[in-house]
């Protein structure tokens, strides 16, 4: 990349501290998965794989938040992993170099984070993604780090490898959210166009107003998420009521604390004490 006006060279960026970083931790992930059906232990693997995924429907229902980050180390295969490093260390770096480490692992992360939630919101429109549906990647992060470059070195040249001609950056960027949104829109076959776009505005925001303003966003997902929650522990109490009168007619007594958790015959006598431990429904 060369700024306009400036005789072009054909120096790599550097790997400054972050990227080199996250570069480490992705592809060693990715080595590890690949390593372990080698060693007999692909059980291992499915296991990570199942729990580090991003699952919207274990997200909202199991409560496995942690795939909200842990989606984005897993990759799908070697072609998968090199586009997202390249994109990483290309343009994070001039990133980093311009903002610091801290500020730019920020961006980073919540464009990571604010991809999973895109993903998440977006699964259950069932228009634009399907709860069932995993996810994987660090395009989010890295789709954040493009939009940060476009916004900060707008008027940068690059050269879109393999074909010989340069392009400003701002404008790479305007074709790039045009053709993701296309996708997008259209299903997005096995690319996880949604989580690009969640990417894409999340880093927007953070470059334009701020860290703050980028988390506004990730409290309004999360009072979406609670209030979902809040109706799934209301249907629960409701189906523990109705259930307590269906047995009630049965000459049947059986009792619901105010979560409607099941609580054992043992527990529902007071001489007995605290003895006894819950069991029954969770969410």
């Amino acid at each position: 990349m060369r700024r306009t006006g400036e005789p072009m060279t054909l120096s790599l960026p550097p790997f400054t501290r972050a990227v080199t970083w996250l570069l480490g931790i992705n592809t060693g992930v990715f080595l590890l998965m690949e390593l372990l059906p080698l060693l007999r232990l692909g059980i291992v693997a499915s296991y990570i794989g199942y729990y580090g995924e991003l699952t919207p429907i274990n997200v909202v229902r199991h409560g496995f938040i942690w795939q909200l980050v842990t989606y984005s180390v897993l990759h799908a295969g070697i072609l998968h992993l090199l586009g997202n490093m390249i994109g990483l260390w290309m343009f994070g770096s001039a990133i980093e170099s311009a903002w610091g480490t801290r500020r730019f692992l920020e961006l980073y992360w919540i464009g990571v984070v604010g991809a999973s939630l895109t993903t998440v919101a977006l699964s259950y429109t069932h228009l634009l993604g399907d709860p069932t549906r995993s996810t994987i990647g660090a395009s989010g992060g890295v789709f954040a780090i493009l939009i940060a470059f476009g916004v900060l070195f707008g008027e940068n040249e690059i050269m879109l490898i393999p074909f010989p001609f340069l392009i400003k950056a701002k404008y790479f960027i305007g074709i790039l959210i045009v053709v993701t949104l296309a996708f997008a829109m259209a299903g997005g076959g096995d690319v996880a166009y949604v989580a690009h776009l969640g990417g894409l505005l999340f880093g927007w925001l953070y470059v334009r107003r701020g860290p703050k303003a980028a988390l506004v966003n990730v409290g309004f997902a999360e009072r979406y998420y609670g209030m979902r929650n809040s109706y799934y522990r209301w249907k629960r109490r409701r189906a523990a009521k109705k259930f307590e009168v269906y047995m009630s007619k049965h000459d049947r007594q059986v009792h619901f604390d105010e979560h409607g958790n099941y609580i054992p015959p043992a527990d529902d006598d007071p001489r007995k004490g605290n003895g006894g431990g819950k069991s029954g429904w969770v969410n």
